[in-house]
């Protein structure tokens, strides 16, 4: 159910002390004011200067000045948010921001052991991440979305604003005379989820207009599914052993084929097969009958083999002494 601004930071009750990503924007401008204010001197600000515009120097001097207003104490973290070939850019920054969250937190804990940290996605941001991943055909575990609590590095996470639509995040900050940064690139529709938030969230608001609600159940039935499809891979993993044994793999349905073996090949080798990739590697332990039966299989950076009675993974870039 959507909430208030104010209704949802009443029911935020994060283990202090607690640290507030802050990029100078409206949404964790507002979630920053609204934890100091409620637990002042237990809060600190994380900002990230991503180096990728003009416009970052700005956004830096607009953070110092709202933490020195606020007495907030700011950790400020510079860095490289360059995207990879292949990588759009808003997952770079994002794998990049969450980096550097760590890497402060970790300095920061020689003088205020941060226990929690919060960070300020509300409800829009929640449908454009699950729009996102309907158009790359993910699976329960994309669509999912983002969780509004886990656990990274010892720290508890939060996105207390998840069940907030971003316009109530903004008229509360009004409403308070509070200003905040504009980022220029976010009405740069070159990029998937601008034109998400600009093209198609005015058309579901028109057509359904309780469609944040219905998005984030369902959203929150996926995520229920993946948990457990996850630990249904555990059990599966523990039958058929690591590295998986072919002949044991191929007692289970090809779902659950498919299912072990992107565990095993996402927390062995931390590396996720693209849907073909992994069709292919179905068909191939299928068709596994003879001893002298060859598999080798592009996945990620390297390749899935077999080696005798086992599949394994090896990345050719990387070599053995």
């Amino acid at each position: 159910m959507t909430l208030s601004f104010d209704a949802a930071m009443q029911a935020f009750a994060p283990t202090l002390p607690l640290a507030v990503g802050l990029s100078g924007g409206a949404d964790s401008t507002a979630l920053l004011l609204a934890c100091a204010r409620r637990w002042p001197g237990q809060v600190q600000a994380i900002h990230v200067h991503h180096g990728l515009q003009a416009a970052a120097d700005g956004f830096e001097q607009h953070c110092v000045a709202l933490c020195q207003s606020l007495g907030v104490p700011l950790l400020t973290e510079r860095l490289d948010a360059r995207h990879a070939p292949g990588q759009s850019p808003e997952d770079a920054a994002r794998q990049a921001r969450y980096k550097a969250f760590e890497a402060v937190t970790l300095v920061s804990q020689a003088r205020v052991a941060i226990k929690s940290i919060a960070i300020a996605q509300h409800a829009d941001d929640q449908v454009e991440t699950l729009l996102l991943a309907l158009s790359r055909g993910a699976g329960v575990a994309g669509l999912a979305a983002m969780p509004a609590r886990w656990e990274r590095a010892g720290v508890a996470w939060h996105r207390p604003l998840l069940q907030v639509a971003g316009e109530d995040v903004r008229n509360w900050l009004r409403l308070q005379g509070q200003v905040w940064m504009e980022d220029p690139t976010n009405t740069d529709e070159r990029y998937t989820r601008n034109r998400i938030r600009a093209q198609l969230l005015p058309v579901l608001d028109a057509a359904f207009p309780a469609f944040r609600d219905t998005f984030a159940r369902s959203a929150a039935n996926a995520a229920q599914a993946s948990e457990l499809l996850e630990d249904l891979a555990v059990q599966d993993l523990a039958q058929v052993g690591v590295p998986p044994q072919i002949t044991l793999l191929q007692s289970l349905s090809r779902s659950r084929q498919a299912n072990v073996l992107r565990h095993w090949l996402r927390h062995t080798h931390h590396t996720t097969p693209a849907a073909a990739q992994l069709n292919e590697l179905l068909d191939q332990v299928a068709a596994c009958a003879t001893r002298g039966h060859h598999i080798r299989i592009k996945v990620g950076r390297g390749f899935v083999v077999r080696v005798g009675p086992h599949l394994d993974w090896y990345n050719p870039q990387v070599l053995v002494p």
